[in-house]
């Protein structure tokens, strides 16, 4: 007997896919997915998830999700000082890509490697979120070319002359010599616990 859908089930199947996948997946996926047998049913679905607001088709006919796959519940706060009696309770629910990341098309990520900013709590192994094209301010964490080797740094300003300045004393300001090229500015930072 086949199972009945809805057009949220078809939506958390696609979202599902493209959490896995990282990508939509193509009709015939999609057939798969459904456990339908013809192409017209998937067209069928396609309409109803576009006509509710759930997924959209670019003028090439490329799909995409409206609602953001990576949303999770926000059940309230936690406090980190003292212990005291919290309710569960849901607040909101959290896009985590619109949460981290503003403007998607400037934005890239970066895998940390070295010690040089633990004290900005930026650990080896960490992803950090990178935005291209703003003008750093002095405190910005920054990724820079300098003089031919990519480094992240705290931007400074001495003067009118530039510094970039490590989380870890253990390392030395750098004063690019000759070139200074920034590639963007750290926007966030993922860390995740493997137990």
């Amino acid at each position: 007997m086949e199972e009945k859908r809805t057009t949220q089930s078809v939506q958390k199947t696609l979202a599902a896919f493209f959490r896995t996948n990282r990508r939509m997946p193509s009709y015939a996926e999609m057939i798969a997915l459904l456990g339908v047998r013809s192409k017209s049913v998937v067209h069928f679905w396609i309409e109803k998830l576009i006509a509710a607001g759930l997924l959209t088709k670019d003028e090439k006919g490329h799909l995409s999700l409206t609602k953001r796959p990576f949303a999770v519940p926000v059940l309230g706060s936690i406090r980190a000082g003292f212990p005291s009696p919290e309710e569960e309770a849901l607040c909101d629910i959290l896009s985590m890509d619109e949460y981290l990341i503003t403007r998607p098309e400037a934005s890239f990520l970066l895998q940390v490697s070295g010690d040089s900013m633990s004290g900005a709590g930026i650990m080896e192994g960490d992803l950090v979120i990178v935005e291209k094209g703003r003008e750093p301010k002095g405190g910005d964490i920054v990724i820079a070319e300098v003089d031919g080797e990519w480094t992240m740094k705290y931007f400074r300003k001495q003067g009118k002359e530039v510094v970039l300045e490590a989380a870890n004393p253990k390392y030395p300001l750098i004063r690019p010599r000759q070139e200074l090229k920034l590639g963007g500015i750290v926007t966030a930072v993922i860390r995740k616990y493997h137990y």
